[in-house]
Formats: structure tokens, sequence, C-alpha cells
């Protein structure tokens, strides 16, 4: 659920999940659409390339000459800082040494309140990374003088993603092509509701016990310390939770080339919007399919001034876009109004007509824009929140699990959000079981940042190391 793209640390994950679709190409046979991020900034009422930074010259003149005042000032102040000066403290700290008080005030403070649900003061900074880009100076005064358009950073500069049935396919087409059947278990029944570390067992809701020498589990850690009797462990674990909002639209799509946009100010609920029907022709129904009109961008019932007809008995038909809308939640800093509100001849929580609001004030819509779908869900765990507190509950809780033969690794499992994505959850598990056969390093939970490199140095993990599990066979293999 949400903004989910592929790009990969790892040749192991390359292989596998190609061998999930059965297939790794992106050509006309092939399972993938590889794609060319363009992604912009909505602020100041224009869109600005991404990374914010380095594209300064789109903003108006005054904002313009804030934001480079203010990394003028924060290069003067880190060239005078000793170097026995201490790291920042937080990732407020870090923001404005690193971008001064322009762009902090514009943009990172903002974005990354209404990301995290959680102010940068409450955040520690060593989980950044390759996740947030750092500033060239130079480069963006350059920019900003001449005009430049600097929109290639990143890791995920080019991506790829399935042609069909979105992010889930790839997982479900390695259960099916990679785990055999008998090894899979679903349903109400096979959830997990105690853990008895002194005998090893795991209760299951249908009461039956599972016995196990390790277990490796992806249950959030602070549900699974809970299980075990040790609520306290989890004093410090911080998460958002996330509401995704789809709006489908009749139409041709007016963002035809953009993937996913940045939503700092306060005149959406978002602060990420994809174009999710330019990720694959096949994320909306073809231009055949007749979808009655729900209401208008603007909220409003009946038919598109200038529309023609559109009755629930003969609808026109397509093209067809759509977006993808994410909206983040924390009891502690941002609640979220779910109250239920009339929209479209139906009842949805107010958050999602707010996103309605929301994309016709940032220009994604206009007034007249048929709405032919709309989507709601809230997921209680979005992020796991890299708080100031979070290393320390770590350095008590993971250890505790693992001294009674349990291994809690995974996006919630390990609580580690800068080595949260997909490629580095598969790893997490390949990693852990490795230790618990062979006690091999987990090389991914303990050294996220030369992890991470790799991918930023222009190689994958299974590169530099010579790890057999992180090796391919070929560009179609599944690994050794």
């Amino acid at each position: 659920m949400g903004g989910h793209v592929i790009f990969s640390h790892y040749k192991f994950f390359d292989g596998l999940i190609n061998a999930g679709l059965g297939g790794g190409g992106s050509g006309a046979g092939g399972a993938w659409n590889e794609l060319q991020r363009v992604s912009y900034v909505w602020v100041a009422g224009t869109w600005v390339a991404y990374p914010f930074q380095n594209n300064l010259a789109a903003l108006p003149v005054p904002d313009r000459a804030a934001c480079l005042a203010g990394l003028a000032d924060a290069a003067v102040a880190a060239a005078a800082r000793p170097s026995t000066a201490p790291p920042p403290a937080d990732f407020e700290e870090w923001i404005q040494r690193a971008f001064g008080p322009g762009i902090a005030d514009l943009f990172m403070r903002p974005y990354n309140f209404k990301v995290w649900a959680c102010p940068p003061s409450s955040m520690q900074c060593g989980w950044l990374g390759e996740r947030v880009a750092t500033v060239d100076v130079r480069k963006a005064v350059a920019n900003t003088v001449g005009g430049v358009e600097d929109a290639g950073w990143g890791p995920n500069a080019v991506f790829r993603f399935p042609k069909r049935g979105g992010t889930g396919a790839i997982w479900a087409g390695v259960a099916a092509r990679c785990v055999p059947a008998a090894r899979q278990r679903y349903g109400p029944g096979m959830r997990v509701v105690a853990l008895d570390l002194a005998s090893k067992t795991a209760t299951l809701a249908c009461g039956a016990g599972v016995r196990y020498g390790a277990l490796l589990t992806t249950a959030p850690l602070d549900l699974t310390l809970g299980l075990v009797g040790r609520p306290d462990l989890a004093t410090g674990l911080v998460y958002s939770s996330t509401h995704i909002i789809g709006l489908g639209f009749r139409g041709p799509c007016p963002h035809p080339t953009k993937c996913w946009l940045y939503f700092p100010e306060g005149d959406c609920p978002f602060y990420r919007a994809t174009v999710f029907s330019n990720y694959s022709a096949e994320n909306c129904p073809g231009g055949e399919a007749c979808l009655p009109t729900l209401c208008r961008g603007d909220g409003g019932e009946g038919a598109p001034s200038g529309g023609g007809a559109d009755t629930s008995a003969s609808p026109p038909g397509g093209p067809y876009w759509s977006l993808m809308f994410e909206v983040s939640e924390s009891a502690a800093h941002k609640p979220v109004d779910s109250s239920p509100v009339p929209l479209a001849g139906s009842t949805w929580p107010a958050v999602v007509k707010d996103t309605l609001a929301g994309a016709l004030a940032t220009h994604l819509i206009t007034p007249d824009t048929p709405v032919v779908s709309i989507y709601h869900r809230r997921l209680e765990r979005g992020y796991p929140t890299p708080s100031t507190s979070r290393d320390a509950a770590l350095a008590k809780a993971l250890p505790f699990l693992k001294e009674h033969s349990v291994w809690s690794r995974g996006r919630f499992g390990s609580w580690k959000y800068e080595v949260g994505n997909q490629d580095h959850s598969v790893a997490l598990g390949a990693e852990a079981v490795d230790a618990i056969l062979f006690g091999a390093p987990e090389l991914t939970l303990t050294h996220p940042d030369l992890v991470n490199r790799t991918r930023n140095e222009g190689m994958v993990w299974g590169e530099r190391v010579g790890a057999a599990r992180f090796k391919t066979t070929g560009s179609g293999g599944s690994g050794a």
C-alpha cells in the first residue's frame, strides 16, 4: 500500500523479484516498466523539480533569495565550526545546519512534519544516509543563476514497476513461484496470539501450538514484545499511521510525465501524490470502459460543464487517469479527521473529501474534472519513526528477543527505517536465516550506512561483498 517503487541494493533481490514476475525484461515482452523519475515539489504556487535545493530557480524571487541566503549562512557556519564540534542533536538541527533557514522554513521542516506526523526536533538524524539529499552550495547557486533544472539525484532516479498487478504482483509471484505451497499458511486462524519464550511455543488463533527452535518474525516489534510480556521494552518506539486515498478520473492525464509529487504546505492534507496511471497502462481501465461520474473535481454532483450526458444508464467512456495520495497521522502531533461526511452520493471519511479539495487547490485537477473512482484505506502502521528514543529501545529489545531465539526483522520488525525498503526487508530476512543456521553476520541490520553507500557508489551489495547469497547467476537468476 502506498507509493512503492522498485530500486535495489542487492543482486539477490533483483534475481528474486525477476523470478517472481517470471522475467526480468522491461521491453515489449517483459514484465516490467522502467521509468525515469520525474518528481516535483508544489510550493509557493509553482512546481519545483526534486531535489528542491538544486532547483531554486523555479521559485518566486523573494523565496529564491531567502533560500540562497540561508545556504550561504549555513556554508559560512559550517566552515567556522570546529572539527571537535558535536554532531547535530536531532533532525531539526541537521536541517538548519545543512540548508539554513530559507529552505528549512519553506520546504524541509514543513514537509518532514507532514511525512512523519512528528516534529523533526523529536527525530534523530542517523537514519538519513541516502534518504535526504544534502546540498552542493556551488551547484545550487549555479543552477539558480543559470535557470538549470537538475533532477537526477538519488537511488531511485530510474525505477521499475510491474506492468500488471501493482507492487503486490511481485510478492504474489514470489510466493507462487519460489516458495512451496505446502510451506505457506494464511488466514485468521494462523494469527499468532501468544509467544512462550520458555517453551519456544507460538500459539495460533485457531488454538494450535507451534514449537520452534528459532523464530523469525516480521510482526511489528512492539506487538511482539507485548506477546512475550515485555511491553516495557517497546517504550521509545514511535510510529505514524498512513491514509491511502485513490482517485480515478475521466479524461486525458494533465500530468503525463510526472511520477510522484511532494506537498509541504497546508493547502492540502497529503504530503505526497503519485500519478499512478503513469506507472502502467494496466493501473486504469481501458478507454472502452464506461464509468459513471461520481462527482466533479470540486466535489459537486452532476455532469461537468460541457461534458455531455453522464448518467448511470449511459456513462461515457475513457480515457482515464489516477492519483494516489498519502496522508500521515499520529495521535500525539497530527490527528486526522476521519469522521463520516457525504461525498459523491455516499459517505466517506472527511480526510477523503479534504484530499479531493487539496487536489483542486494544488492544481492537480480542475473543478470540472470528472471523478469516477474513490478509494480509502487507513494503515495503522505506516512509518517506523526514527525518533531520538529509538536506538536506545532497539539496543535492549532486539538482543533480548535474540537471546530467546527470536529474530525480529523487517520494516517494523527491526524498526529501522533506513533499511525498511522492500529490498532491505528481503535482505534482513535472508541474513537472519544465515545467522540462525550458520552464525553469519547481519550486515544490513548492523551496518545500514555501508549497505546503502554501495548503491550511491554505482554498485549493489552483491558486487561489493563476496557473500554467495547476494550473487546471481544471471540477469534473471534467482540467486545462490
